[in-house]
């Protein structure tokens, strides 16, 4: 086998990945924009390159043995942004699912372990690659080394042989340093000779061959200035040679040999995958992965029903109802299985949903039962006329309870996590993707007993862990009586005016044809405005935009390079807003009619309950929370969605600020509660108290910084995400985020208790003792350490907020029932509650709605709520 050694510089690539993605979040909120860029390297260095050996290196710290040298190495650098230290221990985890060997050594940087394994190799017959964003690594190019400097992004990459240098520079590869003494350095703060550019260092050093050449021989210099500059600054020339020299003799303590690439281990490389939300990545993998084995399982007893009798039912029972499709309002029933002190039941799904005696059993709310997620079964059991009652305990939602993090996959994942008991997983059972089938009656039967088996015994053990944190009334109180109520928005739907949405689709071809014609017009020329490589030639060399360096694939023609250049020339803007249109259309008008129902014209989109660690809602097929309502022309797209009777209306109301309510009572932040107490504005206030000026002085520009300032104290944000958002420095946004906390001394002080409760406890509670656990908070690694301190911060926060909207849904719907209303709760999206009523009840829904909701929980200020109405959602803004 041929051996090819790949060192990869694992701090450059980090960096790379993090500016050249934008910021990615999982379900978490953890970040992972440098991890993915970073997975996404990986995986094309495999691919492209199949190495025998593999190594990354890592700088082992701030300090190395050139900081001796000069002081000021590496001076000036700006602090790495909490949101890409927090994702260096991701990338190391996954390098070990990937069994890929990472270095580190102290006093010397990531360069010299690459510089000084890649001369053992050379010496030991091997090919070498060298990967990294850092120029520095070029002086290594030689005959047998390659090195591979990425350029815009992460997969762009240009490569540096000993012929390319001459090609491009007219020099030698070990003359790389000659010119960075000459040039300087300036992202690793190397001097340089001051006024020395590129040009000038290279022409030097093509007439000179080295530094050194160059200081003996300053007499033959051309130009009295520079021979005057070279001559006073000798001294620099030599350092910055010095240090911007790769050692190739650091005291490394593995060999190439310690190097051999092993392969991945596909199930720590899936976990890591699944834990960041890497869906695209797990999909290319899942052809890789080895089939799982089969859950070692105990013989179990049960009886296949032909006849449903009243026998088979005791005083409690495990109930569990299988469809295996996600979108369970559509899905296929499989079959049903019962489990009681009388033993295991195995129900087919046509007799148990044409059973009079099932029926009545389930509809009776006096027969208790413990299921696997209620709204699920409650939804589909309705969907075929049975109205499913009497349910006293729900696994799914408990387990979601005790620990948000480890989300419930199925029966099995809660069985080994609370049990110790071995079931085999749907994936194995049912298998995955195209393999997927479901197996003969005497499998499946016994498959679906085993899990209503494990659905009743988990039920008691389940409470008793509840009750010790204080949980129990958090399920029975709130996500259970919630689960009840989501089931039955679920069936509801909300009727899309088909006629309208398919008016809009028009129109908006139509906007989006007049917008091609503009940018064609602009351009010039006609040409395929969603080609990359099309765009990039008009763009850059017909209208001589500014771009980074042309790639072997063209320009970067992506979002984040286009809005750089939106007040640069017209048609940007226009290009901008043509993508904006063409995603309207294909996502929210195409994607809504696709699922529309056609027997009711209703969308029934599913309400995913235990998904988020904070308690928040969120909502799939279609997502219905993530319509875009900052473009007009989305914003309009609620215009489709109508009440479902004649001579109704649509209401909306949402709370005000309720993050920020929740903010000022849990830190009990005399300012913030004066401020929300006196129906303030609260972004004029901040900025009143941070800029120190009165309320008349306060400047729109002021209120948007204090804005961003607000929201971002709520999620934790730092000084780089700050000034992201705000288009300041990292300097001003760390002296605003200081005056702010100056500004709100309990605010400070919240956030300082909050950490060390978390570390004392080793989780946050929000109001009513929802729980995140977060073991990170007492990390060795600062990073890490970080992250989780932040997640401390705002989980008290966006949590409570969660909860109080939930009770809020709770109370809202017994009051429709106490009034005798026929108003109904349709959706709920962030902070906002959707109904739809008929026009005679408008008067005394204006009046209970806000009450309802702004006495969900009595805060020290109080909660406030605005509302609307309308013929459509769009109106009922």
């Amino acid at each position: 086998m041929e051996k090819k050694l790949v060192l990869i510089d694992g701090n450059s690539i980090a960096y790379r990945a993090f500016f050249a993605l934008p910021l990615l979040n999982n379900e978490k909120g953890v970040h992972t924009n440098s991890v993915y860029g970073f997975a996404m390297m990986l995986n094309r260095i495999l691919e492209d390159e199949k190495p025998s050996h593999l190594l990354v290196a890592f700088d082992a710290g701030k300090t190395t043995f050139r900081h001796a040298t000069f002081k000021e190495y590496k001076g000036g650098r700006q602090k790495t942004p909490p949101e890409l230290s927090e994702q260096f221990p991701f990338i190391r985890e996954l390098l070990n699912a990937h069994r890929i060997p990472q270095y580190e050594l102290e006093n010397y940087e990531a360069d010299d372990i690459i510089g000084t394994l890649s001369l053992h190799a050379e010496k030991e017959g091997f090919e070498v690659k060298v990967i990294s964003g850092d120029k520095d690594l070029t002086q290594l190019s030689s005959p047998a080394t390659t090195v591979a400097i990425t350029k815009k992004g992460i997969t762009d990459i240009e490569e540096y042989t000993p012929q390319h240098i001459q090609e491009k520079y007219g020099i030698k590869p070990e003359q790389i340093i000659d010119m960075k003494g000459l040039m300087g350095d300036a992202s690793d703060n190397i001097p340089g000779i001051p006024g020395v550019g590129e040009k000038t260092a290279l022409k030097l050093i093509q007439q000179f061959g080295t530094v050194e050449n160059l200081i003996e021989s300053t007499g033959d210099i051309s130009g009295n200035k520079l021979r005057e500059k070279v001559e006073e600054h000798k001294d620099l020339a030599a350092l910055s040679k010095k240090l911007a020299t790769i050692t190739r003799e650091a005291p490394v303590e593995i060999t190439v040999e310690d190097t051999k690439y092993l392969g991945m281990d596909p199930g720590k490389v899936v976990s890591i995958y699944k834990e960041l939300g890497f869906k695209t990545l797990l999909e290319k993998l899942d052809e890789e992965i080895p089939g799982e084995e089969a859950a070692v399982q105990e013989d179990i007893d049960f009886r296949i029903v032909t006849e449903v009798t009243s026998d088979i039912f005791a005083g409690e029972n495990g109930l569990y109802i299988e469809i295996l499709e996600d979108n369970y309002f559509h899905g296929e029933i499989l079959g049903v299985s019962v489990s009681n002190e009388k033993g295991n039941f195995f129900i087919p799904a046509q007799l148990a949903l044409s059973s009079a005696s099932f029926k009545e059993w389930a509809e009776d709310e006096m027969k208790k039962k413990t299921v696997y997620d209620a709204k699920r079964a409650i939804v589909a059991l309705k969907r075929r006329d049975i109205q499913l009652a009497g349910i006293e305990f729900d696994v799914f939602l408990a387990s979601y309870i005790l620990n948000p993090s480890e989300q419930a996959v199925d029966v099995a994942a809660v069985a080994k996590a609370q049990l110790e008991i071995s079931l085999q997983p749907d994936e194995v059972f049912y298998g995955k993707g195209a393999k997927r089938k479901v197996p003969s009656e005497d499998l499946l039967s016994e498959h679906l007993v085993r899990k209503a088996d494990a659905v009743f015994k988990l039920k008691e053990p389940m409470i008793t862990a509840l009750e010790e944190n204080e949980q129990y009334h958090l399920l029975t109180e709130l996500e259970m009586p919630l689960a009840i109520i989501l089931a039955g928005m679920e069936i509801q739907g909300i009727k899309v005016d088909v006629d309208r949405l398919k008016e809009m689709g028009v129109e908006l071809t139509s906007r989006i044809r007049s917008i091609e014609e503009k940018i064609h017009t602009l351009a010039g020329e006609e040409f395929n405005i969603n080609s990359p490589k099309q765009l990039g030639v008009i763009l850059f060399e017909k209208l001589k935009l500014p771009a980074a360096k042309k790639t072997k694939t063209g320009y970067s023609t992506s979002a984040d390079v286009l809005e750089k250049l939106e007040h640069q020339h017209e048609i940007v803007r226009e290009i901008l807003h043509y993508r904006q249109l063409g995603k309207l259309q294909s996502t929210y008008i195409e994607g809504l009619l696709k699922v529309v129902h056609s027997d009711t014209c209703k969308v029934h989109t599913r309400f995913n309950q235990a998904l988020t660690q904070t308690g928040r809602l969120s909502s799939t097929d279609p997502n219905l929370q993530n319509i875009p309502i900052r473009l007009e022309e989305g914003r309009k797209i609620r215009q489709a969605f109508i009440p479902s009777e004649k001579d109704w209306i649509i209401f909306a109301a949402d709370y005000s600020q309720i993050e920020l309510r929740v903010l000022a009572h849990i830190a009990n932040d005399a300012g913030l509660i004066e401020a929300f107490r006196d129906d303030m504005d609260i972004h004029t206030k901040t900025a009143m108290d941070v800029f120190h000026v009165s309320q008349e002085e306060v400047t729109s520009n002021m209120r948007r910084h204090a804005k961003a300032v607000n929201f971002g104290i709520v999620y934790g944000i730092s000084d780089y995400g700050l000034s992201q958002s705000l288009g300041i420095t990292r300097k001003e946004a760390g002296n605003f985020i200081d005056q702010y906390l100056k500004s709100f001394p309990g605010v400070k002080e919240y956030m300082s208790e909050s950490i060390q409760e978390a570390k004392q406890k080793g989780y946050s509670t929000t109001l009513l003792q929802r729980r995140r656990y977060i073991p990170e908070i007492t990390s060795r690694n600062f990073n890490v350490r970080s992250f989780a301190e932040r997640t401390a911060m705002n989980t008290p926060i966006q949590g409570s907020a969660a909860d109080i909207i939930k009770l809020a849904m709770i109370n809202m719907s017994e009051r429709l029932k106490e009034e005798k209303m026929q108003a109904r709760l349709l959706l709920q999206v962030h902070d906002e509650l959707i109904l739809e009523a008929p026009k005679d009840e408008l008067e005394i829904l204006m009046k209970i709605v806000p009450e309802e909701m702004e006495r969900a929980i009595e805060l020290t200020v109080p909660l406030k709520v605005d509302y609307a109405y309308g013929p459509t959602w769009f109106d009922a803004k």
